[in-house]
């Protein structure tokens, strides 16, 4: 057990007034472009945890974790604006990129051909796999909105975009693992034209 006079509180009380410091110390708004784009993308990273613990594939939940390390070298990138400091921060390279699309590569063989809109329904660890998809989604947008104000490494977009691919046909695998039907979008319906089993 940890003597008290060596435990960490863990609150400050320095954001009481709407501000918090950012990776390098400087002091900004909790709504700042910056504080809005990192905060999503560590939404993202705790609904990826959910994600991991409900995913049948255990390749695919080992392949999360390891997004979730790069997630946590995106917010760090996105929470300084110190460039010496941006430089010492692990970075997304072309192979984190390319191993996403190869993972979605070898999942799209796994899963039928479709036309139209699948809907983020049908079982509960499917419908997680959706939510994590659109808080992506959220998080591209954001750090793109930062983009037009300050330098963002335009790797980062990239991962996000093509993250959010990968969180779509992850929830399509995941369907087909558990051996539910996907429901498709369709403009003309009735009320009695979906039921589940």
């Amino acid at each position: 057990m940890l003597n008290n006079d060596l435990r960490m509180k863990i609150y400050t009380r320095t954001g009481d007034k709407g501000e918090t410091s950012l990776a390098d110390g400087t002091r900004v708004p909790k709504n700042h472009p910056r504080l809005e784009a990192y905060g999503v993308v560590d939404e993202l990273n705790a609904q990826l945890g959910v994600v991991q613990s409900v995913v049948p594939d255990k390749a695919e939940c080992s392949r999360i974790i390891r997004i979730q390390n790069r997630l946590f070298a995106v917010g760090a990138q996105l929470a300084t604006e110190d460039d010496a400091m941006a430089a010492k921060i692990p970075c997304i390279w072309e192979e984190d990129i390319l191993e996403l699309e190869q993972a979605m590569d070898q999942m799209m063989n796994q899963v039928k051909t479709i036309n139209g809109f699948v809907l983020p329904a049908g079982h509960m660890h499917v419908a997680m796999c959706h939510v994590a998809r659109t808080v992506c989604r959220r998080a591209e947008r954001n750090i793109i909105t930062l983009s037009k104000a300050v330098y963002v490494d335009p790797i980062l977009i990239r991962y996000i975009n093509r993250l959010s691919d990968y969180l779509f046909i992850l929830a399509r695998k995941t369907a087909s693992d558990l051996g539910i039907n996907e429901l498709m979008w369709t403009s003309h319906f009735r009320d009695d034209e979906h039921h589940l089993e």
